[in-house]
């Protein structure tokens, strides 16, 4: 049998939405220190570690990331939304827009406590069933999402203004929830004291 990546490791491309202003944070929280690195490095790292192909990071436009080690790896590309203010799924849309791939999983930037293990399952259970799916702790959903390449096109359709939820609801594929030990899975940074919560 072969690992959970094995097959499809070339045709899994993650979309991270990078473009938020971090009003809430009072600084340019991507780039703030956890466990030694920055923000955004520790949230790659995680696609990286599982084996994701591609990681397309969405960013405003004049942001730079130069202090994160992980936008040098030749499988990192940033685009630009050149609207975040119409909300995270228009990053969104702009990510989904040059991913391609079989599965495309969507990681918020300011989710860096997810375990690479709990992306690589999350990309089995997307391989094996063709579905959304959706990692739950404790009954709460969280991130990364896996979204079948072949929804793409709908997504991409919809209001810019809309959410993630919003529009998987409206393209009707069926979602699968898929329990997971692991709370990093619920876990974003808005302000200052959520890295030592």
């Amino acid at each position: 049998m072969t690992g959970p990546l094995d097959a499809d490791r070339r045709s899994v491309v993650a979309v991270v939405p990078a473009a938020g202003s971090s009003t809430r944070f009072g600084a340019m929280k991507l780039l703030a220190g956890v466990e030694g690195a920055p923000l955004l490095d520790r949230t790659l790292s995680s696609l990286l570690g599982a084996g994701v192909a591609r990681v397309v990071v969405v960013t405003r436009g004049g942001d730079t990331f130069d202090a994160v080690p992980s936008m040098a790896d030749p499988r990192v590309a940033a685009v630009v939304n050149p609207d975040p203010a119409r909300g995270m799924f228009s990053s969104i849309q702009a990510g989904l827009a040059v991913a391609g791939g079989d599965v495309v999983l969507v990681l918020p930037a300011d989710m860096p406590f997810v375990a690479p293990e709990t992306v690589a399952a999350v990309i089995a259970r997307a391989a094996d069933t063709e579905s959304v799916v959706v990692p739950v702790h404790q009954t709460r959903r969280g991130h990364p999402i896996a979204i079948p390449g072949s929804l793409c096109d709908a997504l991409l359709a919809l209001e810019p203004t809309t959410t993630l939820k919003e529009a998987l609801a409206a393209c009707g594929q069926p979602t699968v929830q898929l329990d997971v030990p692991d709370v990093g899975v619920l876990r974003d940074v808005d302000v200052p004291g959520d890295l030592t919560r």
